[in-house]
């Protein structure tokens, strides 16, 4: 990817992501600074050493106009970063941004709303998926990451690893969500990986890399919830 940069760019470029390695940030994090990076590179024909407070008003003044405000927000943080650990200079712009205040409350089905989209996902890999998520209170990626060896069934619980914050948690294994799980195991039989990607079909799923799509679980539920 770098050598489509111009060479100075594809150094500083370069830097940016071993300092991001370094710092432990989790990949998620990683992917937003350094987009952050090359999109203020692209706006700035990849000269981004010296900025300017008026340069970078016009840019975020640009970029909330296509962009929402968590990504304004995550390339004002990756530009920091590249401006204390690239270019070894201080941050001066603090108050560069400041979004609007909001507070909205999450939109919470019902047990009874629950169980029809479960019923509604023919998908069995995805229904398994929802009900596991939903019935242990996990996060998507939480869930995707989900390995054999974390179903603890002798003490009744889930060892969830590299939770938010880098951290490891406990939860309790219902006994419903532990009939599932066993009975969709008996579909793939994968050694390690609980959800095992579907590229491969069932019969590939024993030998899968990876676990299932993320989009294609988020797109399915959206799906499965409009129909």
């Amino acid at each position: 990817m770098t050598t489509e940069f111009p060479p100075a760019f594809a150094r500083q470029y370069e830097s940016h992501l071993k300092h991001l390695k370094l710092k432990g940030l989790q990949p998620k994090t990683i992917d937003a600074y350094s987009r952050a990076i090359r999109r203020l590179g692209g706006y700035f024909d990849y000269r981004i050493d010296a900025l300017s407070e008026a340069q970078l008003t016009e840019y975020f003044s640009d970029l909330i106009g296509t962009h929402s405000w968590s990504a304004v927000k995550l390339d004002l943080y990756g530009l920091k970063f590249f401006t204390q650990h690239v270019l070894k200079q201080p941050w001066a712009m603090p108050d560069l941004i400041k979004a609007p205040k909001t507070q909205r409350l999450p939109d919470i089905v019902t047990v009874a709303e629950a169980q029809q989209l479960f019923s509604a996902t023919r998908v069995l890999s995805y229904r398994v998926f929802y009900f596991t998520l939903y019935s242990l209170g996990l996060r998507l990626g939480e869930g995707l990451a989900l390995k054999v060896g974390d179903i603890d069934a002798a003490r009744g619980r889930v060892q969830v690893r590299d939770a938010k914050g880098n951290r490891d948690r406990l939860v309790p294994l219902p006994q419903a969500t532990l009939v599932m799980l066993r009975r969709f195991w008996q579909t793939h039989r994968h050694p390690e990986l609980l959800f095992p990607n579907r590229h491969g079909g069932l019969r590939g799923a024993r030998s899968a890399t990876s676990p299932l799509d993320r989009g294609g679980v988020q797109k399915t539920l959206r799906q499965v919830a409009a129909d």
